[in-house]
């Protein structure tokens, strides 16, 4: 199933292609298309994207359903995801919306801010612990952290239960590198979240260097962890080929933008991290390769990380038109000058 590691975006023909349907390429798999957010503070402040009026956290939810088939919960990194918000997630969009959930932050080995963890996990916490600001993975300890695994298995379970889990999202920063430590880790993911689909992307790493990918591909084929395909930008030690290829019955691509002088910045709002606009022509290098994905696995999501304002959602729009698949309103009209 894990496509050709060499097989990059970079090597597409260039050739001015049309849409999916325009080509006459065939897709046999569910091709959804969305964006990583709905709520980013700058897609809010740019009064673009949301309708007068469409200011309440569900009203924007329903609304941004109506739009796209598919979204990626990020706020989830950042503090663990709850029961209660996934429920709300499952009344407020249609029957067969989905959702893609980031797994938190202490289970990809970075830090978690303390204050945001619920008060059942911070209760758990010893008293030197508790008064920290940050936690990292090797603070707290494996049985901590099975509580923390426990909290993603019954919080994600609604949305399990009513058909609208995607996959839970593990993305893996570049301090974790290739080591068998690691090749361990992943193959535990799935065991820890029993009927969830999981999906992994490296940031550097090592993992897909040309002497390593096909073995990590390999690996994630053999976990049943579907192998998130990247578009970023080529920055040494902190970045990953984009390399197209499906390890699951899920294909997964997720595209950052192309600024290289934003993506190391650690500092301010993330969406200036990916502050990026793609061209068509830049859209349509990844048509055949989605449509390609899509003769692999059974679904495929592909998800705009271009958080800045609303422009994950002006790209996705385009690329839903450029794939012949899943849209909301006409695209046409949208200006990406």
């Amino acid at each position: 199933m894990a496509g050709d590691a060499g097989d990059t975006p970079d090597t597409a023909g260039d050739d001015g292609a049309g849409t999916r349907a325009e080509e006459g390429w065939e897709m046999s798999a569910r091709v959804l298309v969305g964006s990583c957010s709905w709520t980013d503070p700058s897609l809010v402040a740019s009064g673009r994207f949301y309708p007068k009026g469409v200011s309440s956290a569900e009203a924007r939810l329903r609304y941004y359903a109506s739009q796209f088939p598919i979204v990626e919960v990020d706020a989830t990194y950042y503090a663990p995801p709850s029961a209660r918000n996934s429920a709300l997630w499952v009344e407020r969009t249609p029957n067969a919306f989905v959702f893609d959930v980031k797994a938190f932050g202490l289970l990809t080995t970075h830090q978690a801010t303390t204050e945001r963890l619920p008060s059942g996990l911070r209760g758990a916490l010893p008293p030197d612990l508790a008064q920290k600001r940050r936690l990292a993975a090797a603070d707290v300890g494996e049985p901590f952290l099975d509580l923390v695994w426990e909290l993603h298995r019954t919080a994600l379970a609604p949305l399990a239960e009513a058909g609208k889990l995607g996959a839970v999202l593990f993305q893996f920063p570049p301090w974790f590198h290739a080591s068998e430590a690691n090749r361990d880790y992943l193959r535990s993911i799935p065991g820890r979240l029993p009927g969830m689909a999981a999906a992994v992307e490296f940031r550097g790493g090592g993992w897909m260097e040309p002497d390593a990918a096909a073995a990590t591909l390999a690996l994630l084929e053999r976990a049943g962890l579907a192998y998130v395909c990247v578009d970023e930008p080529q920055v040494p030690r902190t970045s990953t080929p984009p390399v197209v290829a499906a390890t699951a019955p899920l294909a997964y691509v997720r595209l950052h933008g192309r600024n290289a002088d934003t993506w190391s910045i650690t500092r301010g709002a993330a969406s200036d991290r990916f502050k990026y606009l793609y061209g068509d022509e830049e859209l349509e290098e990844w048509v055949p390769h989605v449509s390609e994905l899509a003769r692999q696995a059974a679904t495929v999501h592909v998800l705009f990380n271009n958080n800045f304002e609303d422009w994950g959602m002006r790209n996705a729009r385009r690329m839903a038109q450029l794939l012949g698949t899943e849209t909301g309103p006409a695209q046409a009209e949208l200006d990406l000058g």
